[in-house]
């Protein structure tokens, strides 16, 4: 691996952003070493002064020296400067562009592992620590070490003795930090597992208020939330004491260096192996160059706090996306599932050996008892997990092999859980197809019986719905869901539970905007309510992730099995009340007890 890849993947950078991090290298070092010119500038005036009254041409030498100093430096500062924050600048903005790209290609298995405050915190904080490491701490801890290098190099040219006498505190120094890495690292994970848990309580206590208002619960949720942020506060004294504990000791010992140069210079000049100017000018160097050593001291105390955020960006970064080809070959639309099995991250088989055909032009139906795979299912059928044995496909196309995004053309899916976003009602069902015109997003309104409510609205198409759509009711998010599915057209049609919680009215009013939708398209539907499948082409019943029964309605319901008993269920269910003493009617009891059973 290549010095620019060893960059890239340490800390986390696109390959111009490790390019460009060695370009910035090269510019602190540059403006360290120039900044000890006017140390040589100094040097050789002392050594003139010595020999007696400077002439003329030396004054303007000195003069000349001088301004061209102080042009050096200017011009040395202004590149470091372009060279790390601009360019840092820049690569934080491909960074936060790059984790979105990535993470919109990612396996949905990546994300049960990763929670949404999780996922924010290294896109936001991690990316923003990042940002201070490559523009403040790490250009300046590299050019300090290589520019060192070269003076230490020369310092040993002219006089080992005091060379070493200066430098050897250097390592030591290091040493002392560096020994710090197994602990500060270890309290860096804590204090970022507090971090993550402490926005988790933050967010959970936002999106739960209307719930622990209503159970009187949000001061006790409340202290809890006061605790975790209590021992952030207090691991991160910790933590920043630790640190200044190792930096502290390191530079101390570091300010030996000068003691030390002194002694031995002392020594040398009493024995006559040296001369007063080269003993000020080991004094003057020390001094000079020490200042950026201590500099470097911290930063990389603040390199070793940075390793944290940056495995965490690296392992998004470096994940393994979801890959196929982009042309698609399928003839007609069927999906079939053929001895598929599937397990999630944890272990547990979810699917076993599933194998039916959903054919295009018919409404198959996926039922059975809560946990048996059906959702499953659904989701496996657009590739949003990869399966673990047996195949998948569509129109003969295997579905482990085509493009995630590709693949997800052909389909139309309509979840239970509303997904809307703070914006116009015309936007929101835009997302169907985002080249539609107006007049084609109003017309696919129509067809999922918006219109009529959309009109109601303050300013109609144009009215910002709010976060998730919290203006509107759940009957009129689920139509804005369909008018997006009206609006793709897909030949693919998938309906997780689309209208299991909706009143009578809009359930009716939903399933008639449902039935325009499916016409002529293959539809995979998971419904409990018997009534919404009953007039599905084929049914597929799970179970504990085995295909338990298969066929039509009236085939299934001639052999007495699982199906035959939902329907038995839930119409026994149908007939529960509540009695004017408070009581519940004892033969729905019953039919509820042995559905649960």
């Amino acid at each position: 691996m290549s010095i620019t890849d060893t960059i890239q993947h340490k800390y986390a950078l696109s390959h111009q952003g490790a390019k460009d991090m060695e370009k910035a290298f090269a510019a602190c070092t540059l403006s360290n070493i120039v900044l000890m010119l006017p140390v040589g500038i100094l040097y050789t005036l002392c050594g003139d002064l010595f020999e007696g009254i400077l002439p003329k041409n030396k004054i303007v030498f000195y003069t000349v020296g001088c301004i061209v100093c102080l042009f050096l430096i200017a011009v040395t500062t202004l590149i470091q400067y372009n060279a790390t924050f601009y360019t840092t600048y820049i690569e934080s903005g491909v960074r936060r562009r790059a984790l979105a790209e990535k993470l919109r290609k990612l396996p949905l298995s990546f994300f049960g592992k990763k929670d949404l405050a999780n996922l924010t915190h290294t896109i936001m904080s991690d990316c923003a620590l990042i940002e201070t490491a490559s523009s403040h701490w790490l250009p300046e801890l590299v050019g300090a070490m290589i520019s060192t290098v070269v003076v230490v190099v020369g310092l040993f040219l002219v006089d080992w003795r005091m060379a070493l006498a200066a430098t050897w505190v250097m390592p030591v120094s290091f040493y002392v930090v560096l020994t710090s890495k197994k602990r500060i690292g270890k309290m860096n994970r804590m204090a970022s597992r507090y971090s993550v848990a402490c926005e988790e309580g933050i967010q959970e206590a936002l999106e739960t208020l209307r719930d622990l208002k209503a159970y009187n619960a949000q001061d006790s949720y409340l202290d809890g939330l006061k605790r975790k942020i209590k021992k952030v506060e207090k691991h991160n004294i910790v933590l920043e004491f630790s640190n200044a504990a190792y930096v502290a000791s390191a530079q101390m010992f570091l300010k030996l260096g000068i003691g030390t140069v002194a002694a031995v210079g002392a020594g040398l000049l009493v024995r006559g192996e040296a001369d007063i100017l080269t003993f000020f000018m080991y004094l003057l160097v020390v001094s000079r160059m020490y200042e950026p050593m201590q500099i470097a001291l911290q930063n990389l105390s603040a390199m070793i706090s940075a390793d944290v955020p940056c495995e965490r960006m690296d392992e998004i970064l470096s994940h393994k996306e979801q890959t196929g080809v982009e042309e698609l070959t399928n003839k007609g639309f069927d999906i079939e599932f053929k001895n598929v099995k599937f397990a999630y991250e944890d272990g547990e088989t979810v699917l076993e050996d599933v194998s039916f055909t959903a054919k295009q032009g018919e409404v198959t139906a996926l039922i059975g008892p809560s946990g048996g795979g059906k959702t499953t299912v659904s989701r496996l059928a657009a590739r949003f997990w990869d399966i673990a044995e047996g195949e998948i496909t569509v129109g003969g196309m295997n579905v482990g092999k085509i493009d995630p995004e590709t693949l997800l053309s052909m389909y139309s899916i309509v979840f239970q859980d509303v997904t809307l976003f703070n914006n116009t009602v015309m936007e929101n069902i835009r997302i169907g197809r985002k080249s539609a015109t107006d007049e084609e997003v109003m017309q696919a309104a129509k067809l999922a019986h918006c219109d009529e409510f959309i009109k109601k609205l303050p300013e109609g198409y144009n009215t910002v719905i709010g976060e998730n759509g919290s203006e509107l009711s759940g009957g009129e998010r689920q139509r804005i869901s369909i008018a997006r599915a009206f609006l793709k057209d897909a030949p693919i049609i998938l309906l997780d539970e689309a209208t299991a919680s909706l009143d009578v009215d809009n359930e009716s009013v939903i399933q008639t905007a449902i039935s325009d939708l499916i016409a002529s398209k293959t539809v995979l539907i998971i419904a409990h309510r018997m009534r919404t499948v009953d007039g599905a082409d084929k049914i597929v019943v799970l179970k504990d992730g085995y295909v338990a029964e298969s066929g039509s309605p009236s085939e299934l319901r001639s052999k007495n099995g699982i199906y035959s008993h939902m329907i038995h269920t839930q119409l026994e269910s149908e007939n529960w009340k509540i009695e004017g003493t408070g009581k519940i009617n004892a033969a729905s009891a019953a039919g509820d007890y042995r559905m649960n059973a």
